[in-house]
């Protein structure tokens, strides 16, 4: 996977930054929206398509695009640098795949320091009871 290419199917769309800021942050769009279509993208094969699909099934729309916004600078260049990282973090992240859990057995010498603990402890707790005098 070639990042360079990727980036080139990326759009981007600059809107005006919310919240407070006063004459300037009404008249300038400095907050960037990026979105990046997964099923039209021709840099990822299938099987990474799929990979993606299902690792990032929550951050994505029902057409498969995901979409990123960054407002945290008030410089539009320095918002899609750090928008463009971002992405590249997501789709390396989910492109990695899980370990294969394998499954362990208890060691005997485990089981066997266990049920004496339990035993020992059962011990300690019978002797707390009331004597029966019979």
């Amino acid at each position: 996977m070639n990042t360079e290419n990727l980036i080139k199917e990326l759009s981007f769309k600059a809107i005006r930054s919310s919240g407070p800021g006063g004459q300037h942050a009404n008249k300038v769009s400095s907050k960037i929206e990026l979105t990046f279509d997964l099923d039209n993208s021709t840099e990822l094969n299938d099987e990474q398509k799929t990979l993606l699909l299902k690792n990032l099934e929550n951050r994505l729309t029902k057409e498969n695009i995901l979409i990123l916004f960054c407002d945290q600078t008030r410089s539009q260049h320095k918002n899609k640098e750090i928008v463009i990282d971002r992405f590249l973090d997501i789709i390396n992240n989910g492109l990695k795949k899980p370990k294969v859990r394998k499954a362990t057995k208890i060691s005997k010498s485990a089981i066997r320091k266990r049920l004496e603990k339990k035993k020992q402890l059962a011990f300690k707790k019978a002797l707390r009871q009331k004597p029966n005098i019979d």
